[in-house]
């Protein structure tokens, strides 16, 4: 297994990286918040060549729109992950989906995740669409044995010392990198 953290604006920009495989960062809420701290997290991750992920929390309104605004702030580079955050209650198993779909046909190159934790991968989502691979939060579980059923890409197992902390279900770094598409 392969380890990684998912920063937003309440984490540090200058993080620690010793261990870490791959990070995802926060870009983007809804269709007017972008984090302010997102290009320098993200550099730090790209400079200690760690794979990046990008992910926008979503809210309730237009999905396409929201898809259009956290595209437009990132200049992709082959083997950015991007990841839809549905957290919010007000936002739908549908909505999930028509975001997840607007992304990957906007970006058909990279891979496009689901991140949620069990209640909602259990009680809100109908379709089982995780796009490209499903990211579980599920701290009550030991890293890499996440109490779902579906196959999983990545596990955010722990919430310790101020960052989310999390697995990938691959062996190296250059698995996840091909998975990735780099």
């Amino acid at each position: 297994m392969l380890h990684g953290i998912d920063v937003s604006s309440h984490n540090s920009a200058n993080y620690a990286i010793q261990g870490l495989d791959f990070v995802f960062v926060k870009v983007t809420e809804g269709t007017s918040y972008t984090n302010p701290k997102w290009v320098t997290q993200r550099n730090r991750a790209r400079n200690a060549g760690l794979v990046v992920g990008y992910y926008h929390y979503v809210t309730p309104g237009s999905m396409s729109a929201q898809a259009g605004y956290f595209l437009d702030k990132i200049a992709l580079r082959a083997g950015d992950v991007l990841a839809l955050d549905w957290e919010h209650p007000d936002v739908w198993c549908l909505d999930k989906d028509r975001w997840l779909e607007d992304v990957k046909d906007a970006a058909p190159a990279h891979r496009v995740v689901l991140y949620c934790n069990r209640e909602y991968w259990f009680n809100r989502d109908t379709t089982d669409n995780a796009g490209d691979g499903l990211w579980i939060a599920d701290p009550d579980h030991a890293a890499g044995r996440p109490a779902v059923q579906h196959p999983w890409t990545f596990h955010q197992h722990s919430w310790a010392g101020g960052l989310d902390r999390n697995v990938a279900r691959f062996d190296t770094r250059a698995a996840l990198r091909e998975w990735a598409g780099a």
